[in-house]
């Protein structure tokens, strides 16, 4: 019976799980900051129908893993800015944000990490991700070359130490200094080394995972700011692949599913080769998600918004590296079922499968006992109602013009 408090949605359901069936007439029971019930409409529990509200789909609130900001804000040592931007988010349908730091001086990384620190603490942020400074300066990205340092295990437990278990991921180029250092650091601290921004050989790849055995991996935003995929040179690409299809449980793929960093075809061909257990769809996003073009800042670099697509900023007005995203994490959920991808594999790699990887299993999937955090969507995609706990969060804002 309905205590009051709560709330019971009948749609389509899609639950985060890969390769599940959607269920055309299903249900889910919100009851409190909690899953009460979740299947199909029909078998639903001690409900009369005029308190069941009808919507049109219905999906786990998304994790991204991988995010720079948004609404205008970085995440930094500024705690209000880094609020808005994971307000904004979740506002859009991501209910488990990590915020990603880009390479920065040591003590400027250690502030950050100390201020949000507490975000994590208090459930604003779902943890943090340091992509770099341990890194390969020639394939630095919109991130300062100025920055980039050789591993230092010293520094990182300092910053590990500092985070008190928040940091979640970091972003390390297998022929940095002290690799295998590093990775035993992470491993002890539970964080997930996550390789990526590297010039690395096939060979080097294979070493650096091979060296390094006994846990989960990730890859940092797969294919972009690492050697192309070449049939007589691989690169790291063909080795990582290989890993996440052979083993999806040690290996999640980074792909930013925003038709700007990729083509398609590109992440057909991975959803195919690999399956949505073994991807991760991430933002990527800075400042501008959710914003209108214009002149934004990552770190410390200065960067131009042109048509939805950011790039650095250079003084000749030649176009720049892609300087992260502009896009929501649903946007690109809703882009992967445009080009074919379906709807239950998008929607597990923006839920299920980046909350495995960080070791959440509260959320990411619609199942009994679970945090109560869903969206409500149209059959666009489009955002209807956000749930965080439970509680319904303020309506979405319009999308940017």
């Amino acid at each position: 019976m309905n205590s009051g408090q709560d709330r019971v949605l009948r749609g389509r359901l899609v639950t985060g799980q890969p390769a599940a069936d959607i269920l055309d007439g299903g249900a889910i029971w919100l009851a409190g900051d909690r899953i009460e019930w979740c299947g199909p409409a029909s078998e639903l529990p001690a409900w009369s129908p005029q308190d069941v509200e009808e919507v049109p789909v219905i999906l786990p609130g998304l994790v991204d893993l991988h995010c720079h900001g948004g609404a205008g804000h970085t995440f930094s040592a500024d705690p209000d800015g880094a609020r808005a931007a994971a307000v904004h988010h979740a506002a859009n349908g991501t209910t488990s944000l990590v915020a990603s730091l880009v390479s920065a001086p040591a003590e400027e990384l250690l502030a950050q990490i100390e201020v949000l620190r507490d975000l994590v603490d208090d459930g604003t942020l779902a943890g943090l991700h340091l992509e770099g400074p341990f890194i390969a300066a020639d394939m630095c990205g919109a991130q300062n070359p100025a920055a980039i340092i050789d591993g230092d295990p010293a520094l990182l437990r300092q910053w590990l130490e500092t985070g008190r278990g928040t940091i979640r991921s970091l972003t390390l180029a297998p022929e940095t200094a002290h690799f295998d250092e590093l990775v035993s650091l992470c491993r002890q601290h539970g964080v997930v080394p996550s390789v990526g921004h590297t010039a690395a050989t096939a060979a080097q790849m294979r070493a650096a995972l091979e060296h390094n055995p006994g846990g989960t991996w990730s890859a940092t935003h797969l294919f972009n700011r690492m050697p192309p995929l070449d049939h007589r040179r691989p690169g790291p690409i063909a080795v990582l692949l290989e890993t996440a299809r052979r083993a999806p449980d040690s290996m999640v793929l980074e792909l930013i599913a925003d038709g700007a960093h990729l083509h398609p075809d590109t992440v057909r061909m991975v959803f195919g080769l690999v399956g949505a257990d073994g991807i991760a769809l991430i933002t990527d996003a800075m400042a501008a998600a959710g914003m209108s073009d214009g002149d934004y800042t990552l770190g410390t670099l200065d960067v131009e918004v042109r048509n939805g697509t950011a790039r650095l900023a250079s003084p000749d007005g030649t176009a720049g590296a892609i300087a992260g995203g502009t896009s929501r994490l649903l946007e690109n959920v809703r882009r992967c079922r445009d080009w074919g991808i379906s709807l239950a594999d998008a929607v597990a790699a923006a839920s299920s499968t980046p909350a495995r990887l960080i070791g959440n299993d509260d959320v990411g999937m619609l199942s009994p006992g679970r945090r109560a955090d869903v969206v409500v969507a149209s059959d666009e995609l489009e955002v209807l109602q956000v749930y965080r706990s439970g509680a319904l969060r303020q309506p979405a804002p319009k999308e940017r013009s």
